[in-house]
């Protein structure tokens, strides 16, 4: 889809299912925006896909990619295919089958990701936040150090601090000019350690964060994720945040201020998760803006952003 020059640069900075649901509000709206995915996942098919042709895992870059294209929906519903009942492809989807089909033929995952987003006619750019594999550790506050993204969440202590190796991981130069260009750089929602985190861990990302002059929101959680982020108020995910990074680099947080229904908790409890808990008092603290929206929606039981209010009201931040 054609932009203008008069069109606010949004970066997107995350992964999993929280980047996929605002991206869908995002490509709504006239924006040019750019999603900056984490490839840190080993598990399930892009686990196996990674371990097998060396490649950094799709799946996340998959959903990000359904969610920006502008395609009939049996295509997409294609692209997200997951077979079952055979040996060697059962739990593959199609679109992470194809991203390695095509990192084999053009030589480069994010050659691949290019190429995919033509064929999806996608509305703005998925870049990887890296462009080789890499392994997300966890150190837990027992001292126990954990590795690989699937196997953090089922530890069930504390997270200290999470890193990731190759330590000197070098992002797309492509990555970074965007990152300086913006004029929203927005942090989630999405896992806060294994999602968002192995992002920020990119030392070049880090600093090109920190040195743009875009503004800078992190999109609130609305629950809290058992095995990461148990008993978490809104200041502790923001604190994770500036912990990592090494500095206060945020402007502002958005958070939902609408309660969430007692039935639908009682279902998230039975998962070991709860509201997150907004400590304003914290937050002011720290000396960001505290935004307040009506942001959340429930449907079929699960809590999630509303994409197209936090969308709209990332446009009036921009102006």
């Amino acid at each position: 889809m054609g932009r203008t020059k008069h069109q606010k640069k949004i970066v997107i900075i995350g992964g999993g299912t929280g980047l996929s649901t605002l991206l869908r509000g995002l490509k709504k709206l006239p924006l040019d925006i750019t999603a900056i995915v984490t490839v840190a996942d080993d598990g399930g098919s892009s686990g196996r896909l990674r371990d097998e042709y060396d490649i950094p895992p799709p799946g996340d870059i998959r959903n990000v990619l359904a969610a920006l294209s502008e395609v009939e929906p049996l295509v997409e519903e294609m692209f997200q295919y997951r077979f079952s009942n055979s040996a060697e492809l059962d739990g593959h989807s199609l679109g992470n089958l194809m991203l390695t089909a095509l990192t084999s033929i053009t030589g480069d995952f994010a050659n691949a990701i290019s190429e995919m987003s033509r064929v999806l006619n996608v509305h703005g750019k998925v870049l990887p936040a890296a462009n080789q594999v890499v392994t997300l550790h966890a150190k837990f506050d027992d001292g126990t150090i954990i590795s690989g993204e699937s196997k953090i969440p089922g530890y069930g202590k504390k997270i200290e601090t999470v890193f990731i190796s190759p330590a000197d991981v070098k992002p797309l130069p492509e990555t970074i000019n965007t990152i300086r260009k913006a004029d929203i750089i927005a942090i989630g929602p999405g896992s806060l350690y294994t999602s968002i985190l192995p992002n920020l861990l990119v030392e070049d990302i880090k600093t090109a964060i920190i040195d743009s002059k875009a503004k800078k929101v992190y999109i609130c959680n609305l629950m809290t994720q058992a095995g990461e982020t148990g008993s978490y108020t809104a200041y502790d995910h923001v604190k994770a945040l500036i912990d990592h990074v090494g500095e206060n680099f945020l402007d502002s947080i958005l958070i939902s201020k609408e309660e969430i229904p007692e039935n639908v908790q009682y279902l998230y409890k039975q998962e070991k998760a709860s509201p997150v808990k907004i400590d304003i008092d914290k937050l002011e603290s720290l000396g960001i803006e505290i935004v307040k929206k009506d942001i959340s929606v429930v449907h079929d039981g699960a809590v999630r952003h509303d994409a197209l209010e936090v969308a709209k009201w990332l446009v009036e931040y921009a102006d």
